[in-house]
């Protein structure tokens, strides 16, 4: 393959991004929606658990964040199942998963059953956490890849709003999550049972986007992957088709399936970029933005809001994180990935460091804690600064690189073990912060402000720019 080749195939994949290759990226990341969704809808429902179970603060911690270890199971073992079975085929047994969790869900008895059925939601989330950034970055155009990946974090956010709204206004419906609602069903139980429609639609439309190229390449289906190729990217030039499937092959060692003795290398065992995608996650769950989505609304009738106040707050919140993903979704194929976190790490030391302060002034504890003025708002318009900037970074930005740094040979086998320690870290945060907040709310969010300021350092030192790499070229060192 000569160079003019290989110049021809790279221009014609920048100068051909179709709707179509949008389109497909778009129904890929209604995984996202529903994993926002999924790990959000417990917000508006905790307190009414909490209350309805006779539950502890360790109790519904782990309530709460059970369902991530389903997730890090999901996402182990979503990387082998997609090299297996296929990302479309595998996107389908994620739906399957969460719709039985939504129906689950809202049916139980007991806290054990409802621990039972988040775990099973999990396990979907988990896996298509996984699929759906690896299949839109095989399917991308490297010129757009950044704002096509961006999608993934874009219907995360849209997904964790929609749950946070309809959280509201069916406790508002009902007037408390608590009141019984329809069917003689209670409101939380129609919070989870709503999941089953994103669900639905996301397993239904996933049958209509077409089978990654790189996974058919990599399965001998060559006339296949040059289909797929044409479609996608718009390509006509059969010298160029050529190219690009030879190229794809030549990166993935034609048949070789990649297994996890694949990620051995000199650093602790794993090669060096495997590491840096554990790092990306395991940080951005430390710096601990899921507390913000998955107990807000208790946290803001905490310090004196009214629980109708407090729903509101938190559909706002999300609405700006919605807002200022679209403003990285812009900026990230122009500015770069590593810029955008490294401004997003200072932003969130900032802002978290801010908090702290905040509720180092605050007096009572548990369902007594208050904050004197004017410490209330600055620490609701702290909070809002800290998604602005999660938002515009660390939000977006992991998935994008998740998505795209590892080598085509071992991407989807990398990406799995990335996220699982992503599931890990969150259940790690998700279920130690209520004992935090009994401890105190300023030494929580000064915890997470110091993983914030350690993210900047390991952005700095360890991650690599991929702004406009082909997936072909990605190293491994």
């Amino acid at each position: 393959m000569n160079l003019d080749t290989n110049t021809q195939a790279a221009q014609g994949e920048d100068s051909h991004t179709t709707a179509r290759v949008v389109l497909i990226a778009a129904a890929a990341a209604i995984g996202g929606f529903l994993f926002g969704f999924d790990t959000a809808v417990i917000n508006g429902a905790v307190d009414a658990v909490r209350h309805g179970f006779g539950l502890g603060a360790g109790e519904i911690g782990f309530a709460v964040s059970c369902a991530l270890l389903g997730s890090a199971v999901g996402a182990w073992y979503a990387g082998p199942l997609a090299d297996r079975m296929g990302r479309v085929r595998t996107m389908q047994v994620a739906a399957l998963f969460l719709v039985m969790s939504a129906i689950g869900s809202a049916l139980v008895h007991g806290v054990g059953d409802l621990m039972l059925w988040r775990v099973v939601g999990g396990i979907g989330v988990g896996m298509a956490s996984v699929i759906a950034p690896a299949y839109i970055a095989e399917v991308s155009p490297a010129n757009v890849r950044g704002r096509l990946g961006s999608m993934q974090q874009l219907a995360i956010v849209l997904g964790i709003f929609v749950a946070l709204l309809s959280d509201a206004w069916l406790a508002g419906t009902a007037g408390g999550a608590s009141k019984v609602l329809w069917l003689g069903m209670e409101a939380w139980r129609w919070m989870f049972l709503v999941a089953t429609v994103p669900a639905l639609m996301y397993g239904v439309l996933v049958l209509g986007v077409p089978e990654s190229p790189r996974y058919l390449v990599a399965r001998g289906r060559l006339p296949e992957a040059r289909a797929v190729l044409a479609k996608v990217l718009d390509m006509h030039n059969d010298a160029a088709l050529d190219a690009k499937v030879n190229d794809i092959a030549h990166s993935l060692h034609s048949e070789y399936r990649p297994a996890l003795r694949d990620l051995r290398g000199p650093r602790a065992g794993l090669l060096p970029i495997v590491w840096t995608g554990i790092l990306l996650s395991v940080f951005q769950q430390f710096v601990g933005i899921n507390v913000i989505f998955y107990y807000s609304s208790t946290l803001w009738h905490s310090v004196g809001f009214s629980e109708a106040d407090s729903f509101t707050i938190t559909v706002a919140t999300s609405i700006v994180n919605v807002l200022v993903t679209l403003v990285a979704i812009a900026l990230v194929d122009k500015i770069g990935r590593k810029p955008l976190l490294l401004i997003g790490s200072a932003g969130m030391a900032v802002t978290l460091g801010l908090m702290a302060l905040c509720f180092s002034q605050a007096s009572g504890s548990g369902a007594n804690l208050s904050l004197p003025p004017p410490w209330g708002m600055v620490a609701l318009v702290a909070a809002n600064a800290y998604v602005v900037c999660f938002g515009l970074s660390w939000g977006p930005m992991v998935w994008v690189l998740l998505g795209e740094m590892f080598p085509n040979s071992i991407r989807a086998i990398a990406l799995a073990v990335a996220a699982a320690a992503q599931w890990l870290a969150n259940f790690a945060i998700t279920s130690t912060f209520p004992w935090l907040a009994q401890i105190g709310l300023s030494f929580a969010y000064g915890l997470y402000a110091l993983f914030a300021l350690l993210s900047l350092v390991f952005v700095m030192r360890a991650v690599r720019e991929t702004r406009g790499i082909e997936l072909e070229d990605m190293r491994a060192s």
